[in-house]
C-alpha cells in the first residue's frame, strides 16, 4: 500500500521554477508526483498512509558530500574552541578542562583557529605548558592539517631539536631550532601514535550523537571518510554496519583512506545502507597553515609553496591501488600544485567504466587545470561554508591574482564540471542549510556587505543541487538520487518555510527542518503528529 505526502509544497528540483502538490510514495520508491486531486483519483483506494506536510515545503534528501561522522560526534562530545576569539579565551577552557582532569591525562580539544584572535597569533608550547605542565596537551587546528601541543606532549612523542619532518608534514620550530610545539600534516602522526588507544564504545557513542543530529538537520544521506581515524579499521567498519539498521537509516558512502583498504577487505559485505566503493587520499594540507601545495609561492611567504603529502611517483602508485579494487578515488586537493598532480595521476590512470573520480575542496583552480577536469569523469566536491571561514586572510595567502580562480564555484558550474557540496564537518558545522547560505550568499547572515567575490555567488537551485543532484553523481546514483521524480528513492527534506521565498539571511531563523524523511521512513521529526491512515 502506497503512502501520499500532502498539503505543501513539492520542490522536485528538476528545474528552478518546477513545483508540485503532492508525491505517491510505496516501498521506499516514489511513485507518482503532482496535482493533489488528481493523485487522489488516480490512487484511489490505495494510501495506507497519508503525511499531511503542513504548510511545510518538501525537498529532494539532503546529502552531506563530504564530511567525518565520527570526527562530527566527537565534536558534540569534546571541547570544541571553534567559536572562541582569543587566545586567552581559548587557554581559560583549556585551565578548566586541566581542573578536571586526573593528572597525566590528555587534554583534547578541538578548533582552534589563529585567524580570529588578535595578531593572528598561533599558540605554541609555551602557552600551553602555562595551561598545564601535568597534561599533556593536544589542541587541534580548525582545519585539522595541524596541532599544537605542549612540552609535555612533545616529550611524549620524543619530538625535540634532533628530529627532522617527516616526508608530507613539517615541525616548527623556534630560533635556536627547539620545537615550538606547532605540528602540520603528517607530522601530527607523531603525537598521536602516543594517545591513548580509543576504544570501541568512545566510537560507538561519537557515532550514535552524530548520527541523530545529522538527522535532525535535514540530512539523508552521507560520503563519511572515518574508518582509518578511530580504533580498528575493521571493526568501526564492523560498528557502521551495526548502526545502521532497522529505523536507523542513513545512505552511507564510506570512503576508504588508503591505508585501511586492505583491514576492511575481511568484514565488507552487501548491506542496505553502507556502501563500501571510494579510496581515499591526500596530496596537500591546508590554506590556513601554508601546506596547501600552490604552483607559486604564498604571497605573504615567498619561501613556501607548501607541502607534498606524496611525490608524483607515490600518488600514482595509490591511484594505481585504487584501480586494482575496482575504485575511483577521492582526492583531498586545495591548492592549484596538488590538483595538477592529481590530475597527472587519473589522466594516466582513469577511473573504472561508469565511476567517477572526486576531487575534495578545489580552492584554488587554474584555467588550465579546468580545461583538463572538462575531459574528464570527476566530480568536484565543493565546501561552501569555507569561503566564510577563509576570507578575507586567504587574500593575503594567495595575492590578489591567484583569487581570480580561487573559490570559483559560479565559474565551474557555468563550465559544466560536475559539482557537489559538503561541509567537511566537523571543521565546518554540518548543518547543509548554512552551506547553501554560503553559496548563494557567500558570507554569514549577520554581515553587512555583498559578499566576498559576489561574482562567484550560486542561484538557490545550484546551492541546493549540490546537495541533492549533485551528491548523487558523486557516487554515480544519479538514476536513483538527488531529484524528487518517478523511480527514486523516498528520500526528502521538509522545511518549514520555502527557500526560494524567504530572503536567504533569515533561513535559519525562519527555516526550519520539520521531518527528515529515509526510505519513506520519518527519522527525524520536529513537532509530532499522527498520520492518517486509511
Amino acid at each position: 500500500m502506497a503512502t501520499l505526502w500532502y498539503g505543501g509544497k513539492v520542490r522536485p528540483l528538476t528545474g528552478a521554477d518546477v513545483v508540485e502538490e503532492a508525491v505517491v510514495t510505496e516501498n521506499g520508491i516514489i511513485c507518482d508526483i503532482g496535482n493533489e486531486d488528481e493523485l487522489r483519483t488516480c490512487w484511489h483506494g490505495l494510501f495506507s498512509r497519508e503525511v499531511n506536510l503542513a504548510g511545510g515545503v518538501m525537498y529532494p534528501g539532503f546529502t552531506d558530500s563530504h564530511l567525518h561522522m565520527i570526527g562530527h560526534g566527537e565534536k558534540l562530545l569534546k571541547l570544541d574552541v571553534s567559536e572562541m576569539t582569543s587566545i586567552e579565551e581559548v587557554t581559560e577552557a583549556l585551565k578548566q578542562k586541566a581542573a578536571r582532569t586526573p593528572y597525566g591525562s590528555w587534554i583534547l580539544a578541538e578548533g582552534f583557529n589563529e585567524n580570529l584572535y588578535e595578531g593572528a597569533r598561533v599558540p605554541d608550547r609555551t602557552v600551553l605548558d602555562n595551561v598545564s605542565t601535568d597534561h599533556p596537551i593536544m589542541l587541534t587546528r580548525v582545519c585539522r592539517h595541524a596541532m599544537v601541543t605542549n612540552s609535555f606532549g612533545l616529550q611524549l612523542a620524543d619530538i625535540h631539536a634532533g628530529v627532522t619532518s617527516p616526508a608530507g608534514g613539517r615541525i616548527e620550530r623556534d630560533s635556536s631550532g627547539e620545537p615550538t610545539g606547532y605540528l602540520h600534516d603528517q607530522a601530527q602522526e607523531l603525537l598521536k601514535k602516543v594517545l591513548p588507544k580509543v576504544d570501541r564504545g568512545y566510537v560507538q557513542k561519537a557515532m550514535q550523537v552524530s548520527l541523530k543530529d545529522l538527522h535532525r538537520k535535514g540530512i539523508t544521506g552521507i560520503h563519511t571518510e572515518d574508518l582509518f581515524y578511530y580504533h580498528d579499521p575493521a571493526d568501526t567498519l564492523t560498528l557502521f554496519y551495526d548502526l545502521f539498521q532497522g529505523a536507523q537509516k542513513m545512505r552511507v558512502e564510506l570512503l576508504v583512506h588508503h591505508e585501511a583498504l586492505e583491514a576492511v577487505q575481511q568484514v565488507k559485505q552487501e548491506h542496505p545502507w553502507v556502501r563500501l566503493n571510494t579510496m581515499k587520499l591526500f596530496a596537500d594540507g591546508a590554506l590556513g597553515g601554508r601546506t596547501a601545495l600552490l604552483s607559486a609561492p604564498y604571497a605573504d611567504d615567498p619561501s613556501s609553496t607548501g607541502v607534498a603529502i606524496h611525490t608524483q611517483e607515490g600518488m600514482d602508485q595509490l591511484i594505481r591501488k585504487a584501480r586494482r579494487y575496482g575504485m575511483p578515488a577521492a582526492i583531498h586537493v586545495i591548492g592549484d600544485g596538488a590538483l595538477e598532480m592529481a590530475l597527472d595521476s587519473i589522466e594516466a590512470y582513469p577511473a573504472p567504466q561508469g565511476t567517477r573520480d572526486r576531487l575534495i575542496h578545489l580552492q584554488v583552480t587554474r584555467k588550465d587545470l579546468r580545461e583538463r577536469m572538462k575531459k574528464l569523469p570527476v566530480v568536484l566536491d565543493l565546501q561552501p561554508r569555507f569561503v566564510v571561514s577563509d576570507f578575507p586572510w586567504v587574500t593575503d595567502r594567495l595575492g590578489e591574482e591567484r583569487m581570480k580562480d580561487s573559490f570559483a564555484w559560479k565559474t565551474l558550474l557555468e563550465e559544466e564540471i560536475r559539482c557537489a557540496g559538503g561541509s567537511d564537518a566537523p571543521i565546518e558545522p554540518v548543518d547543509p542549510l548554512l552551506g547553501i547560505h554560503a553559496a548563494v550568499m557567500r558570507k554569514l547572515p549577520h554581515e553587512n556587505h555583498d559578499g566576498w567575490q559576489p561574482e562567484q555567488k550560486l542561484t538557490v537551485t545550484e546551492a541546493l543541487r549540490l546537495f541533492t543532484a549533485g551528491a548523487a553523481e558523486a557516487v554515480s546514483a544519479e538514476h536513483t538520487r538527488g531529484t524528487i521524480e518517478k523511480g527514486k528513492c523516498a528520500d526528502f527534506t521538509i522545511l518549514s518555510e520555502d527557500l526560494y521565498d524567504v530572503p536567504p539571511d533569515e533561513w535559519e531563523a525562519r527555516c526550519s527542518v520539520e521531518k527528515t524523511v529515509v526510505d519513506d521512513t520519518v527519522v527525524y521529526e520536529r513537532r509530532k503528529q499522527k498520520d492518517s491512515l486509511s
